[in-house]
């Protein structure tokens, strides 16, 4: 099995290894000030690290995914870099997997395009993160690499929608969760500080039967 926990192992015919000038993609017209500044101030260098395809990797693509690849992006700071991450999307018009490096510590992003709305997904710092690329072709590759982010996926079900929609559910819960904790430490009012932890350990108990699922 093609695996890697904090380092990927993927076989030399995927290997790239070439260095994408930042201007290919913050020259663009479209890119604003903003944007630019994330490229220019944070980003070091970008890397074109592996090529994930039915050639390099003897794994069949699908009409939604022909390809995967590993961008590695070397920082000037452990920031980041949201708004150039969006432009690199959107110019590749494949799958990335983003390898972050700042000084010794490592981070994973990727983004998921799906069901009519974008989302990205990050590990925090040197977090352990277990990357599996064997599968029955490339669509289920770059699932499984969403789905390595996703830490409180459903016990019960291995369809990825259900998956995506369950995590996307959980996440706005966990904000509900720290508004509600947030207006209860500053109320000082008893019975309204009795009405809101009623309300937290009802999303509490949401949180927890999602997560059982």
């Amino acid at each position: 099995m093609l695996s890697s926990s904090m380092g990927l192992s993927l076989p030399s015919q995927a290997f790239v290894g070439s260095v994408i000038p930042k201007s290919k993609f913050y020259g663009q017209k479209k890119v604003n000030t903003a944007t630019k500044r994330d490229f220019i101030d944070i980003i070091e260098q970008i890397v074109w690290q592996y090529k994930l395809s039915p050639k390099t990797i003897n794994i069949s693509s699908t009409q939604k995914v022909s390809e995967i690849q590993i961008f590695r992006i070397v920082l000037k700071k452990p920031n980041i870099p949201k708004l150039a991450i969006k432009v690199i999307d959107k110019t590749v018009q494949y799958p990335v997997l983003y390898e972050f490096f700042h000084k010794d510590a490592v981070c994973y992003g990727i983004s998921l395009h799906f069901a009519g709305e974008d989302r990205w997904y990050f590990s925090d710092w040197n977090a352990p993160v277990t990357f599996n690329f064997t599968a029955q072709n490339l669509e289920r590759v770059y699932q499984q690499l969403i789905t390595s982010f996703i830490t409180e996926a459903p016990k019960s079900t291995a369809d990825f929608a259900s998956v995506v929609a369950n995590d996307k559910e959980r996440q706005s819960l966990e904000r509900e969760i720290s508004a509600l904790q947030n207006k209860i430490r500053k109320e000082r009012q008893f019975n309204k500080k009795v009405e809101l932890n009623k309300r937290l350990r009802e999303k509490r108990a949401e949180l927890r039967k999602l997560i059982d699922k």
